[in-house]
């Protein structure tokens, strides 16, 4: 029976089995959006199926689901890695400029990567800076940057970052009282479920400062038609709280490298996630700030920051200190791929479904019923999706940034 140990690993490890665990529980939510849960949930009625299929959509505004928490555990875990990849650099002798210049060189792939993939359906570029990759690189050299710089400036640039973006839409002004929501995407039914009222209305869809922005800032670009809004409300300007995700990121891993025992880190991380919880539901019940994910407010940035603490803490404990890495080895080849794994997500779904579709027997996916049919093709082509990436793990094939 596995047992924690007070010494193991070393905070100076090069990997921890945990961070990639982690990482590979992201990627996998990712990719199991094949699987159709809602549509089970449709056609049986069931509650459970159902339950799952809520899970794996975005919350329509203020909430959480877990399909919310994907893109800010990937952010965070940019953050939790950086310190490490700093200090391997640093082993191999690599200059702080030389460094600074790969900082950008990724972040420039990043964004570009992003576009590449939004376009896949587009007869021209997409030029949107939502995507989770985009998002990531426009704040990525400002991270590494940070990196080296004393833990202290770690705090206060979030606190900078979040208060900055907050007052920005605090001090926008409000629409009129007769302002036009449905030419802007939003029906007069999404409103009176989930329209914000008081001082929370600076927070509304696609009438706050960061959707005022993207009105100039994404028509600065070619375009097939003028851009008014984003049906989702998602927004360019959700890179600012997503670098304070990444920010706690890095905070994280600055406590899995420093000297403190491994039972104090995991009750640091315990803490720090239920604060960031408590202050986040806090600012969302006052009105001070709601908890929105998709414009990533400052109160979504703490809520979802705290969920990763949590999620850092519980695979930390499980992976690295009790030596349970056979039971999270499927995570771990999907979350040393991760890269990978991204893009089979977007790439691949089509090629590999249709195939499945071709070569196997019509009913293969319909014995349980045409009600499970999604979710069992889904699954199939899931698992495809993993052999892949165990090939690749196999031959030591690891896509790097």
């Amino acid at each position: 029976m596995s047992t924690l140990s007070p010494t193991l690993p070393r905070p100076s490890s090069p990997r921890l089995g945990s961070i990639d665990a982690y990482r590979g529980l992201v990627m996998f939510l990712m990719m199991a959006e094949v699987l159709r849960l809602s549509s089970v949930g449709r056609a049986t009625g069931g509650a459970v199926w159902t339950f799952l299929g809520g899970q794996q959509t975005h919350s329509e505004w203020i909430g959480c689901s877990l399909h919310d928490l994907i893109q800010p555990s990937f952010s965070f875990l940019v953050g939790v890695a950086l310190p490490f990849s700093i200090a391997s650099r640093r082993a191999r002798g690599q200059s702080i400029p030389f460094m600074t210049l790969h900082a950008v060189w990724r972040a420039l792939i990043l964004i570009v990567l992003g576009f590449f993939l939004r376009s896949l359906s587009s007869s021209r570029t997409n030029f949107t800076f939502e995507d989770t990759l985009t998002q990531i690189g426009m704040g990525y050299v400002f991270l590494f940057l940070l990196g080296f710089c004393p833990k202290r400036d770690w705090w206060i640039a979030l606190a900078v970052f979040l208060v900055g973006y907050w007052l920005a839409f605090a001090l926008y002004p409000l629409p009129p009282a007769d302002f036009i929501y449905d030419r802007l995407g939003v029906s007069t039914s999404w409103l009176a479920d989930h329209r914000l009222t008081g001082f929370a209305a600076h927070w509304n869809k696609n009438s706050n400062f960061a959707w005022a922005y993207d009105t100039w800032f994404l028509n600065l670009f070619p375009r097939p038609k003028t851009f008014i809004y984003n049906d989702g409300g998602y927004a360019t300007l959700s890179f600012i709280p997503t670098l304070g995700t990444m920010i706690l990121g890095l905070i994280a891993g600055g406590i899995l490298r420093d000297d403190r025992t491994p039972a104090a880190r995991i009750r640091w991380f315990v803490i720090a996630g239920v604060i960031g919880l408590v202050s986040a539901w806090a600012l969302n019940a006052t009105g001070v700030c709601p908890v929105v994910k998709r414009i990533w407010t400052p109160s979504w940035t703490l809520f979802s920051g705290g969920w990763c603490f949590l999620f850092m803490a519980a695979f930390y404990a499980l992976v690295d200190l009790a030596r349970l890495r056979p039971a999270v080895f499927p995570l771990i080849v999907i979350g040393m791929n991760s890269i990978a794994a991204y893009c089979i997500a977007h790439l691949f779904e089509g090629l590999i479904g249709g195939a499945l579709n071709r070569h196997l027997p019509v009913d293969t996916f319909s014995k349980l019923g045409r009600a499970y049919q999604p979710f069992l093709h889904g699954a199939a082509v899931l698992l495809v999706y993993w052999l892949i990436l165990f090939w690749m793990y196999r031959r030591r094939l690891f896509l790097r940034i």
